[in-house]
């Protein structure tokens, strides 16, 4: 993905919780239309398993990428979990670490640019800044 354009990566906790469902739906309504546009990708990240990933996908009607992060590869490296017991459970992985409510713009060399990271989960990460970083990395004469 990165070699058509930069990468927004929106890391929530699991299909089902309040928090994390408002924040996709938010996601499908203000960076969806916007980023391809800009030449950009949206991916949301969260490390619940693939399967129970997909029901939320189709019942939010997200036309995003939505993946899973089992093992927490990419939480891990960007230092943004922490353990919650009995996460697993819902998670589906055997693991309990969840992500903090974060976003993060990653430009088309892998270099990340813009990150947001909030240790409550009261509402989505506000999209306009996450536009803007976008626009920046891929029309860098209008800034």
């Amino acid at each position: 993905m990165l070699g058509t354009g930069p990468l927004v990566l929106a890391l929530v906790r699991y299909a089902g919780s309040p928090a994390c469902d408002a924040a996709l739906r938010s996601y499908r309504a203000h960076l969806q239309p916007e980023l391809p546009r800009l030449g950009a990708h949206l991916v949301a990240v969260s490390p619940q398993a693939s399967q129970r990933l997909a029901a939320v996908k189709h019942r939010e009607e997200l036309g995003y990428l939505v993946a899973s992060d089992p093992r927490h590869v990419l939480i891990d490296a960007l230092n943004i979990g922490f353990g919650h017991p009995g996460a697993d459970v819902v998670l589906g992985t055997g693991r309990s670490v969840l992500p903090f409510a974060s976003v993060v713009v990653v430009d088309r060399a892998g270099v990340v640019r813009f990150a947001e990271v909030r240790a409550g989960w009261s509402g989505p990460i506000p999209p306009g800044r996450v536009i803007d970083t976008v626009r920046c990395l891929t029309n860098p004469s209008t800034y």
